[in-house]
């Protein structure tokens, strides 16, 4: 099979030199970088129903900022988000998302806008047309019970005492997944003490509801089994009514283990250094529900830590449109944007020897490698030694397998002996990761049990944090570098947890990004590096759906709405992430001559942000640096079906990384061009890198 003309080669060349210029001027000056993630508008609606919750809509800032002014600009973008169709959805172009609108409806209301303007009758009708307020989900109820919309008997009972539980009990927080736990006991805390703060009744959302029978009491969701809604619905009740009988008094000892547990996790130094319970926005927001349910004082250290946390996840800018305005970001992301930059960084050829960039990165993610054990403890076996990496600045509680083999691959391949040894520790602590089933899942050593995704409080379909794929997939190939081979029986035990999880198309469900492309592009390429022949009918299978979903331009692009509709899969606008995941699964499978495959990478090459192109807001919305791809899909997922994410930062690291493999494989290593203008000094941070 001919492979691709000088031409081309050349061209791609040069998008590759100027893509790794953009992607250095992004890095920070201690080595590492970090771009915006991006949520959805609960990030915001649900930051302000907590200030109203702790009755500080008017007042200062934990840093002494004027407070509501603050709160202002995060109502500025709240309002912004608001679709033509009145509602607030997951990502552009989802359905509307009930929950979301209702909140985002409250928010507006407290903050002042009028129910009868013309956007509030729109969402107004919206929600009312899709059953009403009644509707929302369980997590969305707590919000609303707190503020007096609706009975804590509408909201799911979560008693205080599960932290007590032993652990031969089916329900545990051991097989909880590590998000899960992190919000459930603040929650329990916050269902037993219920705190409920009255509103005058022209703030309140009375107009959202159609039926004030079913507006307080507990609903199911309606995919869970019969049988199961009806037992829960039971134990519910049972919880309720025997709490009502013992009180609250004699339930303060169980609510006071569970503050505990949750203080041991929260923000804290040095032996175990965490900013923020969990370090993501859930636990974060209820926390601070907890000092006030609890009678914390706001100028208690632990809630003054817990808002200035909370907060750092504010971008706040100048919009051309909107002006001043605050939108908010679900975590960090700095250990994973660095992991996977410097993984595409020595796919361009580069190491840490003859890189100083290179080196720098790997340098801060030695620092990063974590040396205390944490929750995962509990679910693998004694003497495991603590090692891995997390996702955020600080999470020493919560390492992942994810991060881990991310970052493992990237100092495996810089090279030198500090980052051989840091991969090897991580890979070692991954191995005892595995699962029972052959695959890894994100935080724990799990097993799956399908009724915890049943329980009245499990709205986000991850109760739990079973083995999937495309982690295990991402596994084998950062084993893959340090020699492991299909001839290892838990490599070969991998690779067949991963085989059960094809689709009759021949591609791979994605759980952690915008899905079948990513889950395929995942799925394949680990173990074909651990050995696995690209002739295997099931690998041929997946390159050959890859092929069929393949634009006539050459690109690829898929639609979050295929997590709800099977027909869409491999459809939607064309990216330059998923035409990057897709470009590699073709030179994985075909090799580097195949047509297809520089048909894609032609297509990142002709669309790629130039200089005079990077100077016009209209062509470049997010104020990337020449090099970049213009990129406003959310092609990262949270929750399937429930939460999406936008990391900033695909469109530049993965197009580099598939067009430095595919130059790697005819001989040619990237050089940096200077399309990117002059580089950082060494101080500050470029504005386009938040």
């Amino acid at each position: 099979m001919p492979g691709p003309d000088r031409q081309t080669l050349d061209t791609l060349a040069r998008t590759a030199g100027d893509a790794l210029a953009a992607l250095k001027t992004l890095q920070r000056a201690d080595g590492h970088w970090c771009a915006e993630l991006e949520g959805d508008s609960i990030l915001q609606s649900e930051y302000l129903l907590m200030k109203w919750i702790l009755g500080q809509e008017r007042s200062p800032m934990a840093d002494g900022r004027d407070g509501p002014a603050t709160l202002d600009k995060i109502v500025i973008y709240l309002r912004s988000q608001q679709r033509a169709d009145g509602g607030w959805g997951q990502y552009p172009g989802s359905a509307i998302d009930l929950s979301a609108t209702v909140k985002a409806y409250f928010c507006l209301k407290l903050h002042g806008d009028s129910p009868d303007a013309p956007h509030m009758n729109r969402a107004r009708a919206v929600i009312r047309a899709m059953g009403g307020a009644e509707k929302c989900n369980s997590f969305s109820n707590f919000y609303l019970a707190a503020l007096g919309q609706i009975s804590w008997n509408a909201v799911p009972a979560i008693p205080p005492e599960v932290v007590w539980l032993p652990r031969w009990f089916y329900f545990h927080m051991d097989r909880m997944s590590a998000w899960s736990r992190t919000m459930i006991l603040p929650l329990a805390i916050v269902a037993t003490l219920q705190p409920t703060r009255k509103l005058g009744s022209e703030q309140g959302i009375d107009e959202l509801f159609l039926s004030e029978h079913d507006r307080h009491r507990l609903k199911m969701r309606a995919e869970v089994p019969a049988f199961w809604r009806g037992f829960f619905k039971v134990v519910d009740s049972v919880l309720k009514v025997g709490g009502r009988i013992v009180g609250t008094k004699p339930r303060m000892h169980a609510v006071r283990a569970a503050y505990d547990w949750i203080l041991a996790r929260a923000s804290q130094d040095a032996p175990a250094p965490t900013e923020g319970l969990g370090a993501i926005f859930p636990p974060m927001v209820y926390i601070q529900v907890v000092f006030h349910a609890l009678g914390v004082k706001r100028a208690d250290p632990l809630v003054q830590r817990a808002e200035k946390d909370l907060d750092a996840f504010f971008i706040e800018e100048d919009d051309a449109k909107l002006g001043p305005c605050i939108h908010i970001q679900p975590c960090f992301s700095p250990v994973w944007d660095t992991g996977i930059a410097a993984y595409a960084l020595t796919d361009c050829g580069l190491t840490a020897e003859i890189d100083p960039d290179l080196e720098r990165a790997t340098q801060w993610l030695r620092q990063k490698e974590v040396r205390w054990t944490g929750d995962w403890i509990a679910n693998v076996r004694p003497g495991t030694r603590p090692g891995g990496w997390f996702f955020e600045y600080q999470n020493a509680w919560y390492p992942d397998v994810d991060d881990t083999v991310m970052v493992a691959m990237a100092l495996k391949r810089a090279g030198g002996p500090e980052n051989d040894a840091a991969a090897r520790r991580g890979i070692e602590w991954v191995f005892s990761m595995q699962c029972e089933n052959g695959g890894w899942a994100a935080f724990d050593r799990t097993s799956n049990h399908q009724v915890y995704e049943y329980v009245p409080f499990a709205d986000h379909n991850a109760m739990q944090d079973p083995a999937c794929h495309d982690i295990t997939g991402r596994t084998l190939e950062s084993m893959s570098w340090l020699g492991y081979r299909v001839d290892n029986p838990t490599i070969a035990k991998a690779v067949e947890f991963i085989k059960g999880f094809q689709e009759p198309e021949g591609c791979f469900w994605g759980r952690w990004g915008v899905n079948y492309i990513y889950g395929t592009w995942q799925a394949v390429i680990g173990p074909i590096r651990c050995g696995v022949p690209r002739t295997e009918p099931w690998i041929q299978r997946a390159g050959a759906w890859i092929k069929s979903v393949q634009k006539p331009d050459g690109s690829f692009g898929e639609t979050a709405n295929s997590y709800d509709d099977r027909s869409l899969m491999g459809t939607g606008p064309s990216t330059a992430s998923q035409t990057a995941w897709a470009a590699m699964v073709l030179q994985e499978v075909y090799g580097p001559d195949d047509p297809d495959l520089w048909r894609a990478l032609s297509w990142l090459a002709q669309t790629q942000l130039r200089a005079a192109d990077a100077m016009e807001p209209s062509l470049n919305p997010d104020g990337d640096p020449p090099g970049s791809w213009v990129e406003t899909e959310f092609t990262g997922t949270g929750f399937p079906k429930v939460f999406y994410l936008r990391y900033h930062m695909y469109r530049l690291y993965f197009p580099l990384m598939a067009i430095g493999r595919a130059l790697a494989a005819k001989g040619i290593r990237v050089q940096e061009s200077a399309v990117a203008g002059a580089r950082r000094a060494g101080s500050g941070t470029p504005a386009y890198a938040r």
